[in-house]
């Protein structure tokens, strides 16, 4: 049976629920995974998308920032959550439906504004979180699995704006491009939204700093959908729901889609 799955920074699911709400009654996806909640679990606003139909959700939960939270319509029971980097930050979580395909939902550090992991500590905290993700991939292969979430990279080229201008800015350096390819390639995960879309610019976050994103479109792909080789093939209809960015009290990341025939 199809499903649809979408994956969003909501930056507060407390203060955007009203978004949210909006997001599900809109584009109905089956699944729903949200990054940087900045909420603890008991405090997210779970009775607005139950009764939507969202009755199943699996979270982890942090006062005032990180948090992930996976919302589902689809019977689904928690398959465990991860402490990579040792940091002690709800950044991890994951969900098992009942087709056996395990939803991985992820916010990977940010890493601050100087790319020296000698001078600013985040960007090492960033760079040893994937390097976990990798080890882990490595040594436990994932099967039947997506894995989601703002990854705070923008590999390609053309997941930038400016890849000249952004070779020395944070989510965008080699070092980080790299390491990201390292994650990727130890769990064979398939970059399924440029398996859809594999020309041409592609964005899911922009600066609040803008004073219109929507015409200056310094944009960057830092929200991704991957999935395990073994399911690939089933991912389709991939998108950026654009529009999101400019909905009332914005978060500044744009919800990305995937449907799969599992």
């Amino acid at each position: 049976m199809p499903f649809t799955l979408a994956t969003w920074n909501i930056n507060s699911v407390r203060l955007r629920e009203p978004i949210v709400l909006k997001l599900l009654r809109e584009e109905a996806p089956d699944v729903l995974c949200l990054q940087e909640c900045k909420s603890p679990v008991d405090k997210i606003p779970t009775e607005g998308f139950a009764e939507l139909g969202y009755t199943h959700m699996v979270a982890r939960g942090q006062k005032g920032y990180n948090g992930v939270a996976i919302l589902s319509r689809l019977p689904m029971v928690e398959a465990g959550d991860m402490d990579f980097a040792d940091l002690g930050h709800a950044r991890h979580i994951a969900g098992r439906l009942e087709n056996g395909v395990t939803i991985h939902n992820f916010y990977v550090p940010a890493g601050g504004d100087v790319p020296d992991r000698e001078v600013n500590e985040k960007f090492g905290q960033k760079l040893d979180y994937l390097t976990d993700m990798r080890d882990w991939f490595h040594a436990e292969k994932p099967e039947k699995s997506i894995l989601v979430g703002d990854l705070n990279i923008a590999p390609r080229e053309d997941d930038v704006w400016s890849h000249k201008q952004l070779l020395k800015v944070v989510s965008h350096t080699p070092v980080e491009v790299e390491a990201l390819a390292e994650t990727q390639d130890a769990g064979g995960w398939v970059d399924v939204t440029r398996q859809d879309i594999p020309e041409g610019q592609l964005y899911s976050w922009w600066s609040y700093r803008a004073r219109d994103w929507d015409v200056a479109d310094k944009g960057r792909r830092l929200d991704h959908v991957w999935a395990t080789p073994d399911i690939s093939n089933a991912g389709h209809s991939s998108r950026v729901l654009r529009n999101a960015r400019g909905w009332e009290k914005p978060s500044d990341h744009a919800p990305v889609f995937a449907t799969f025939d599992v």
